[in-house]
């Protein structure tokens, strides 16, 4: 997986197909197009996949496909979350795509804004009372069945999750901390719920931080991903900064 210790490292993207694509009909910005791939830029508040009922209608997949009849969903975004996200052009791509995230072969971070200092006196990964840039939180994730769809720390039945962060350079948001993030693991709600149970929400949760969110939207954004190209095996990395 990717080093969060290494944030310097953007390599730049393959000259397959097109980098930074206008928007189509749908209105959607297209971070890279080609004949089995798709990258998209998901916007915060927009359902990755169709929900329940007339609103669940209303969904990144259904935008994508009235551009690309033949894209298929491969990974999920949290609908308040903002940012990277892959669709695979027919179904033998979306087998080789979903088997990539299967294997582990998909590296993705994350971009969040959270309550409190972090690191600064000490905290997950570090020993208390000194200055960390960086740590992991490792704790056990399971769905939090009467509060759903809320998940939860549980270290008898939680399945292993484990979470590598590290703090930006630059000025602090006021009373906050700005982090890379990168999920080892791939559970539902992970980075928040991580973060959270550490007591550092992500600003604008309003699953599990405490009100005053801070944020009028999650501050939380998908900044890179890189994967292997279904059909030649290269090796493709995109970047793209937060909008906050």
């Amino acid at each position: 997986m990717t080093d969060p210790t290494a944030p310097g490292q953007h390599a730049a993207t393959s000259a397959i197909g097109t980098q930074g694509a206008a928007p189509t009909r749908s209105g959607l910005r297209y971070v890279h197009i080609d004949p089995v791939l798709l990258v998209l830029d998901k916007p915060a508040g927009l359902l990755a996949v169709p929900g329940r009922g007339e609103a669940g209608r209303d969904n990144l997949a259904a935008w994508v496909q009235a551009d690309y009849p033949d894209a298929l969903v491969v990974h999920r975004l949290d609908q308040a979350t903002s940012g990277l996200m892959v669709l695979a052009r027919g179904a033998a791509a979306q087998r080789v795509l979903s088997m990539a995230f299967e294997q582990r072969l998909v590296d993705k971070a994350y971009i969040a804004v959270v309550e409190g200092c972090l690191g600064r006196n000490g905290g997950p990964g570090g020993e208390p009372g000194t200055e960390q840039d960086s740590g992991r939180i490792d704790l056990p994730l399971v769905a939090d069945w009467p509060q759903r769809p809320r998940q939860k720390v549980d270290h008898q039945t939680g399945r292993p999750s484990l979470t590598l962060w590290q703090r930006l350079p630059g000025e602090e948001p006021e009373g906050g901390t700005r982090l890379r993030l990168v999920p080892v693991t791939g559970r539902t709600h992970q980075l928040r719920v991580h973060l959270a149970h550490v007591g550092h929400p992500i600003r604008g949760d309003a699953l599990y931080a405490p009100a005053p969110l801070r944020a009028a939207r999650l501050l939380l954004h998908a900044s890179e991903l890189a994967l292997p190209h279904p059909l030649t095996g290269e090796r493709l990395r995109w970047v793209l900064p937060a909008p906050f």
